[in-house]
């Protein structure tokens, strides 16, 4: 949904995702923002909800992508009004809506019309039941399917969103040729966080997010553009197997890797394009700022370290200003070997794993294998 453009992350965000309510249908075991059926008290108003707008277009051209997200924002009565106007403000806007009975065809249609070109889709498997299963909702899965196909018939840049987790992580190839059937060509893939309804016993090992992004690198050459949320890994192991492959040397990866290319080498034949790895520096913080439905902000979805309210400051303000968000973008302050580690600027580790388990957003990423050199 965004692009790999030159951007000043100490001045304004890339991506400013809107939390437009709590309130959403479903009930996904791995939620991050612990959705509700309805909204609660201290919603940002329709004219709150304007006044972000006009907040966000503050940060100046190119102005940061606006994910306007929940919850489901199909639950916001006004949510029309305020797409509409996000579009006449020449904000890049995007939606992230649940699946849901409210998201149909005639909806994707209405998108269009108030200028939504993007839209990201959450399929955390190809398997039917493994899908309905997390989503909390019989029948799920086959109304995501005929919607995301729905988007890309009607030329939405469409991105579908998949949460790695132990539920999920063997069916990686399937769910990868299932996009690719469909026609999506952005994938954005979700490393598990143990936060709002996230157990910790649906976390992988570090050796296996280090196979899983592996795995992504070889899967971003069949076609798709692969990012990761929460796996800033990923951007090492992307730069470490660009250089392995000018100096004509094997994957060094484990088990988990070589099942899951086994796989997808028979359901999808060698993987033979460029690869498609996205390595944008962002992080929790750093060109990503997440504003809750009470306005409160925050660094990330996934970071619940609130660092001021946009009903009191200028998003502008909050941004630039808070001593945390500022420490966030500052790699020289992380600590452990996030701090030593040469690929700090690049990669940064999870802030909100980090926090998640040491409550310390600026503590190493519990979930990276690397070990930085000594003499660096």
């Amino acid at each position: 949904m965004h692009g790999t453009a030159a951007w000043d992350y100490s001045e304004k965000p890339l991506l400013v995702f809107w939390e437009t309510t709590k309130a959403c249908k479903l009930a996904c075991r791995h939620c991050r923002a612990e959705a509700i059926e309805k909204p609660l008290p201290g919603e940002l108003s329709t004219e709150e909800g304007l006044d972000l707008i006009d907040q966000v277009a503050e940060f100046g051209a190119p102005y940061p992508i606006l994910v306007f997200t929940g919850g489901d924002l199909l639950m916001r009565n006004d949510i029309w009004q305020l797409l509409e106007h996000s579009s006449s403000r020449g904000i890049r806007t995007a939606v992230a809506p649940s699946v849901t009975p409210l998201l149909t065809p005639e909806t994707l249609d209405r998108f269009l019309d108030v200028g939504v070109k993007a839209i990201s889709i959450s399929l955390d498997s190809a398997l039917p039941e493994i899908h309905d299963s997390i989503r909390g909702i019989p029948g799920v899965w086959k109304k995501t399917v005929e919607i995301l196909r729905e988007a890309v018939v009607r030329g939405m840049r469409v991105q579908v969103n998949t949460v790695v987790m132990r539920d999920t992580v063997e069916y990686l190839p399937e769910t990868l040729k299932l996009i690719l059937d469909l026609g999506v060509r952005v994938w954005e893939v979700f490393y598990f966080i143990p936060t709002g309804r996230g157990a910790y016993s649906l976390d992988l090992t570090p050796q296996e997010y280090e196979d899983v992004s592996h795995f992504l690198y070889d899967a971003s050459r069949y076609g798709v553009l692969v990012r990761t949320t929460e796996g800033p890994m990923f951007r090492r192991v992307v730069v470490e197997r660009r250089r392995a492959e000018r100096e004509g040397k094997p994957v060094e990866a484990g088990p988990l890797y070589r099942r899951l290319m086994e796989k997808a080498v028979k359901l999808l034949g060698e993987p033979g394009g460029e690869a498609r790895a996205h390595t944008t520096g962002t992080r929790d913080g750093k060109g990503i700022v997440f504003v809750a439905y009470n306005g409160s902000v925050y660094p990330s979805g996934f970071l619940p370290v609130p660092v001021g309210n946009v009903r009191t400051a200028k998003l502008k303000d909050i941004y630039r200003g808070s001593s945390i968000l500022r420490g966030l973008r500052d790699s020289s302050i992380l600590k452990g070997r996030c701090r030593v580690c040469e690929y700090r600027d690049l990669c940064g580790g999870s802030r909100a794993r980090a926090y998640a388990y040491t409550g310390d957003p600026f503590a190493e990423d519990p979930a990276c294998i690397y070990r930085p050199s000594a003499s660096w």
